[in-house]
């Protein structure tokens, strides 16, 4: 069944469609069984017999309806037959469904459905990140620029102004770093600009010669006046002969 039916969650087959034709002797008796295996158990999933005992041979087409089955029930298929006779170019069809809420999560308009915020928990969110109160991060700059972060001795009644000059320093920190990318790119582009506008030395190319010369004309015509052409006098008096016997044609008097 797994080659007949796509692999999805939540399919279940809703019905059974075949056709098959019978080839027997009217008087003999002749039983015909479709069936599928329960895959979870003994016996069948699915059973349908024709009992053809006392009929000729003929083509039949039957639709089952099945009660949404789900699919990993559905073992192998056959058909097997009981008595004489046997059966011929056999077509069997399965229809089915998918059930889009067989994992509610899968759409919030399925029953069961729960909305994932109500997963997190007050002490699974996560606060957001803020360098300038890591002390690692204000430790690396002040190990980088110690001229910006002098302490000082001061009254504690002059707090408030401590830590205001520390931020202008720190301010003033990031600041020169900007200036001296902000510098480099433009030497670094001043550099490509320049080197673009650079003039190409094209003497090499003026300088250059090809040798050669002037190329006169080596052939003559001997005689300047062509012969006439005797054939060619032939076909055209020909054709002149032709065209005049043609236009007296046309005004041929009739005699009566």
């Amino acid at each position: 069944m797994g080659t007949l039916v796509p692999s999805s969650p939540g399919l279940s087959i809703n019905g059974v469609i075949y056709r098959y034709t019978t080839v027997k002797d009217p008087d003999a008796a002749m039983l015909v069984h479709l069936q599928n295996e329960d895959a979870d158990g003994d016996g069948y999933i699915f059973r349908e017999t024709d009992d053809w005992t006392g009929l000729p041979g003929n083509t039949i087409n039957k639709l089952i309806a099945i009660n949404n089955i789900p699919i990993s029930r559905w073992g192998d298929g056959s058909i097997e037959v009981e008595g004489e006779g046997q059966v011929v170019e056999p077509t069997l069809v399965y229809t089915y469904k998918i059930d889009e809420c067989f994992n509610p999560q899968s759409n919030p308009i399925c029953p069961g459905y729960v909305d994932p915020a109500t997963f997190l928990s007050a002490e699974s969110i996560i606060d957001p990140y803020d360098p300038m109160a890591d002390d690692a991060v204000l430790g690396t700059l002040e190990a980088t620029n110690p001229e910006l972060y002098e302490e000082e001795e001061v009254d504690e009644t002059i707090e408030s102004d401590k830590e205001k000059a520390t931020r202008d320093n720190f301010e003033k920190g990031l600041a020169a770093s900007q200036n001296a990318l902000t510098l480099a790119n433009t030497i670094s582009q001043d550099t490509v600009i320049s080197a673009m506008n650079t003039p190409v030395n094209m003497y090499s190319y003026y300088a250059t010669s090809i040798s050669g010369g002037a190329y006169r004309e080596t052939t003559q015509l001997v005689d300047a006046k062509l012969p006439e052409n005797p054939r060619g006098l032939l076909n055209g008096l020909a054709q002149q002969l032709l065209h005049e016997e043609m236009v007296d044609a046309q005004y041929e008097k009739l005699e009566f």
